[in-house]
């Protein structure tokens, strides 16, 4: 049986691929547990430093297996939430490389990720609504990104909207031409494989939390953060780089 993700490491970056083009990448019980199993790998791989997330054919992901929902047992519920939260919570950077289109849950994925490219031609819908069912899972991370006027414009109505509105309400960070898509992603890796790995993770959780504290609760926290990673031995071994203007080590080589 051919496989529904494949993974590939080159560089610091592995690329995961949503490789089930016949149905347009959709998240079938099968291609859930192999999207697990392959982040599960990127993410206990030490030398693994950023991770790409894309698809396939024209489709990105299309959102749940309907022939598998129509049984009643919908498997998608079961395992869905702990991709996205393995994507969600990940301490190495996942970049979403949209190849086309996406929609309903594939959004789920996009907005969990860290960042997200697309090509300008692409489209995007919450099309739950319009099945009679409610993007429940997906809000969990579209809600984090979204403007919440936008969130429910297009959660209500189903409406397509194209790549450049994406950009405008924050489901995507950067809408290109097809042919620059590529470039554009290998840009953003390369520019993360530059940052530490413990500072990342550590960026990360801020990003997420630092909005959800009070004001004095955040200067607090971040002044013990700030103190932890200057004084770190990432931290020291990024000053004396810096100072002696060479590459810190661990920059790929």
């Amino acid at each position: 049986m051919e496989p529904l993700v494949r993974h590939e490491r080159a560089g610091g970056v592995t690329t995961i691929t949503l490789d089930s083009p016949r149905n347009r990448n959709a998240l079938s019980s099968r291609l859930l547990g192999e999207l697990d199993d392959a982040l599960r790998l990127a993410l206990a791989e030490p030398s693994v430093r950023v991770i790409v997330l894309t698809g396939s054919g024209p489709v990105f992901c299309a959102g749940a297996d309907l022939k598998e929902q129509r049984s009643g047992d919908a498997p998608v519920t079961t395992s869905f939430p702990d991709v996205l939260r393995l994507i969600w919570e990940s301490p190495k950077p996942v970049v979403c490389r949209l190849n086309g289109t996406a929609r309903a849950g594939g959004l789920g994925l996009v907005a969990a990720c860290d960042f997200a490219v697309a090509p300008d031609s692409a489209s995007f819908a919450f099309t739950e609504v319009r099945l009679g069912v409610a993007p429940a899972m997906i809000a969990v991370t579209c809600l984090r990104r979204l403007d919440r006027r936008a969130a429910a414009e297009y959660f209500l109505t189903g409406e397509v909207f194209d790549a450049r509105r994406a950009v405008e309400i924050g489901l995507l960070t950067r809408a290109v031409p097809a042919g620059d898509l590529d470039a554009e992603v290998a840009r953003y890796t390369d520019m993360l494989l530059r940052g530490g790995p413990e500072a990342l993770a550590a960026t990360k959780r801020l990003v997420r939390e630092v909005p959800l504290m009070s004001f004095d609760e955040g200067l607090r926290r971040m002044a013990d953060l700030s103190a932890d990673r200057f004084t770190s031995a990432e931290g020291q071994e990024g000053i004396r780089a810096f100072r002696e203007k060479r590459p810190p080590s661990w920059t790929p080589s």
